[in-house]
């Protein structure tokens, strides 16, 4: 469902009600006779549909996160808004920037169309920036030949599917002037070989058992999950081209099973 494509149309429909009763119906309606319902309902959820509309198109919009693919940033449940003006000014449905803000960094969390199917929104970190060489090899992350640092924090276990528990081991990852958590899984292996795509730019990257190395191309960006072993990311379907991108993951707003995750900012 294309949400923002309905709720355009919801506001032209509604908003057109309005106007033509305020220019032509109201004056040829006897002066105690009440509004007629098709008249009188649009009028009344044209203003809520137009607060809705400039809110969600341009300043900020809620999303669920539905996989583990973020953890131990982001939780299976955590209800979190994505600052839509962060990365730029865009016409809402189709997408299109028309003011330019800021550019994506390194380190940062960042809502997008995913790139095989772009009615799907994906939330990941963007590692590599136009331009970067991204390399991982051996568990260990590398942008344009200098190796990322990383610090041991423990262990770390988590239930998949709600079936069994996943030991992992956590650790804080540096990027610039971002540190943030990962998850890694010694007991699998760096690369999952058959999952990996066709997609633009394949061309630009080389795997093998222990890794990859990417060139990201002009005009895109290279994402990663923060549970390194138990996520889809630019590792298997490619590269994010800029104009997929919705804006930057910044709060948990709400969680129904940890109450004490509302109101935490998004590192």
């Amino acid at each position: 469902m294309n949400f923002p494509l309905i709720l355009l149309i919801l506001l032209i429909v509604t908003g057109s009600i309005w106007l033509l009763d305020i220019f032509f119906l109201k004056r040829r309606r006897a002066q105690d006779a009440d509004e007629p319902w098709w008249v009188e309902y649009p009028k009344s959820f044209f203003p809520i549909i137009l607060i809705v509309f400039i809110l969600r198109s341009f300043l900020m919009e809620p999303f669920k996160i539905p996989s583990g693919s973020m953890i131990p940033t982001l939780l299976v449940g955590d209800f979190i808004l994505v600052n839509k003006y962060t990365y730029g000014i865009r016409l809402p449905v189709i997408n299109q920037k028309i003011i330019e803000v800021n550019q994506p960094q390194r380190g940062e969390v960042m809502v997008f169309r995913y790139p095989q199917d772009p009615s799907i929104d994906y939330i990941k970190r963007v590692i590599g920036l136009p331009g970067d060489i991204v390399s991982y090899r051996n568990k260990r992350l590398s942008i344009n030949g200098e190796p990322v640092k990383m610090e041991f924090e423990g262990d770390y276990k988590y239930i998949e599917s709600g079936l069994a528990y996943i030991y992992t081991q956590r650790f804080k990852e540096f990027i610039g002037e971002n540190s943030y958590d990962i998850l890694i899984n010694l007991d699998t292996p760096d690369m999952q070989l058959a999952g990996i795509h066709h997609f633009p730019y394949r061309e630009n990257c080389t795997f093998n058992r222990v890794g990859f190395t990417c060139k990201v191309p002009e005009g895109n960006y290279f994402t990663l999950g923060d549970n390194r072993d138990g996520s889809s990311d630019s590792r298997y379907w490619g590269f994010v081209p800029e104009e997929n991108i919705v804006g930057k993951a910044f709060m948990i707003w709400w969680n129904f099973s940890d109450l004490s995750r509302i109101g935490m900012s998004i590192e």
